[in-house]
């Protein structure tokens, strides 16, 4: 596990053995690359927004569910602590249809950044974020929450990112709206020490149903 620091406390980005590719054969099965059209501008030193604009931020309240449509992604939604290494706790690995949510950090949907994490594999086979580097600009995510209110949020960019070069402030920052990230492993893949970066996915909230 790798730390990060958000919001006063330690989010790690989870480096994954991808057992499935090993025991596969790793050609021809990767994951999914973010292509260099979805990433931000070079140098950019803030976070641009997609042409869609923000929706006015909620109430917090917990998620339940998150669904990516043109992924294909439906899949409830796991509070997600630290373990007593202050790194953040992963959903298990044995369910493939799982993300989770920092429960310490903010409610999808209210004003702040919104961290997600799920698996991009496991022993056998594709994980719920397998096809995260796949999502363009302009795609959207739902987040249906507790109160019976869904979170729409718009993606503005995906970006894949080696573990030595992870930018923390750029992926974690509070911009004063409501946004989102979904994390998962990508990048690099070695049988010796499985991925070796990260696919990020930011968001910011563009509707409410």
């Amino acid at each position: 596990m790798t730390d990060r620091r958000t919001q006063g406390g330690l989010v790690a980005i989870a480096v994954c053995t991808g057992l499935w590719l090993i025991q596969n054969g790793a050609a021809g099965q990767d994951p999914p690359r973010p292509s260099s059209a979805e990433a931000f501008a070079a140098g950019s030193e803030h976070v641009p927004r997609s042409t869609v604009p923000p929706a006015e931020p909620l109430r917090p309240s917990e998620p339940v569910r998150v669904r990516i449509p043109a992924v294909r992604v439906d899949a409830p939604v796991m509070r997600l602590g630290l373990g007593p290494d202050g790194s953040l706790d992963v959903p298990p690995a044995g369910d493939r249809n799982l993300a989770g949510w920092f429960k310490d950090g903010t409610p999808p949907g209210a004003k702040g950044t919104s961290v997600f994490a799920g698996h991009v594999d496991n022993a056998r086979g594709p994980s719920v974020f397998y096809h995260l580097g796949a999502l363009k600009k302009g795609h959207t995510v739902e987040v249906l929450r507790k109160d019976g209110r869904t979170a729409v949020f718009t993606i503005d960019a995906v970006e894949v990112y080696d573990s030595e070069d992870f930018p923390e402030e750029r992926v974690y920052a509070d911009s004063g709206q409501a946004e989102l990230r979904l994390i998962t492993c990508g990048g690099t893949f070695s049988e010796k020490t499985g991925y070796r970066g990260n696919v990020v996915a930011y968001a910011h909230l563009t509707a409410v149903r």
